[in-house]
């Protein structure tokens, strides 16, 4: 497996090489100083170009990189459909020795427009086209303090989503349990999770997508009750797990509640979670719920 000192050099020597390629941006984990150090790393990597149809149109340069495993080029996908274009595009590089290259493609011509993140690394500016970047940190991964609104809304989600889930459980439609369960009801968990995290931290460490660093920052009794949220596909675990997965949200909300002098809804949760234990024992062949 190539070092990231050889990656790096193949990547800005390919740049200096060649006369279109203006910049040179690193992005992601390989340019934040807290990010923990692995050999799945990618290299985000930016090239700022004169003309990115060039690159796109003639790729033979890919070669240039290595062996592949495999590519994936989003822009020009319809499943799933690509984020609205920037004029950039995009080469998701897979290689034979474990190292991936995601290579953005992006026009000099629109240099005004680029927005980078706080990870963003400067490697290679042969015009001074762009302004001095800040040092690289983490700072868009730390969750922000939620406003009242957004912590209602949160639990208003997360108690109206499990009645779903609920529903989906009685009528054994395993696809649509899965999908409420581990999309919108999880995404209200992380959140609250996230936010709980913030005020033991001060708001000052990056939780990591999808709550990736959850297991670093929370305590071991809230840790083991977040792994005992993931179910398998049998119906009678995801009830259990359901009901762990509440107990959880509730404990954190409240506490999260208690620091900023928020209320919680107790009459919802309350309520919502005696309707979870109804639907759990209602025989398959009623005719009524109540």
């Amino acid at each position: 497996m190539r070092s990231e000192k050889e990656m790096l050099d193949l990547i800005l020597n390919f740049a200096n090489d060649d006369k279109r390629i203006r910049a040179v941006i690193l992005n992601g984990s390989r340019a934040n100083p807290n990010a923990p150090r692995d050999l799945f790393q990618d290299y985000d990597i930016m090239y700022i170009v004169s003309s990115v149809d060039d690159f796109v149109q003639d790729r033979s340069w890919i070669n240039t990189f290595g062996e592949l495993i495999m590519m994936q080029t989003p822009d020009e996908k319809v499943f799933p459909p690509p984020d609205p274009n920037d004029g950039s595009f995009a080469f998701l590089m897979l290689f034979t020795d474990g190292n991936r290259i995601d290579l953005t493609f992006y026009p000099a011509d629109n240099i005004s427009e680029l927005r980078l993140e706080s990870t963003s690394l400067l490697l290679l500016d042969k015009d001074g086209i762009l302004e001095p970047l800040p040092p690289a940190s983490d700072k868009d991964g730390v969750p922000a303090p939620p406003a009242e609104k957004e912590f209602q809304d949160c639990c208003n989600e997360f108690w109206w989503i499990t009645t779903n889930i609920a529903k989906g459980l009685w009528r054994k439609e395993l696809p649509y349990v899965k999908y409420m369960y581990d999309r919108p009801a999880r995404d209200a968990l992380n959140a609250m999770l996230s936010w709980y995290i913030g005020t033991q931290t001060g708001f000052s460490v990056d939780t990591g997508k999808f709550g990736k660093y959850f297991e670093k920052y929370l305590d071991p009794k809230r840790w083991k009750a977040f792994v005992q949220t993931f179910p398998d596909g049998e119906y009678d675990n995801i009830w259990q797990s359901l009901f762990v997965m509440c107990d959880l949200f509730r404990e954190t909300a409240i506490e999260v509640a208690l620091h900023f002098g928020f209320p919680y809804p107790y009459d919802d949760d309350r309520r919502v979670t005696d309707y979870l234990k109804r639907v759990r024992v209602l025989p398959r062949d009623a005719e009524s719920i109540f």
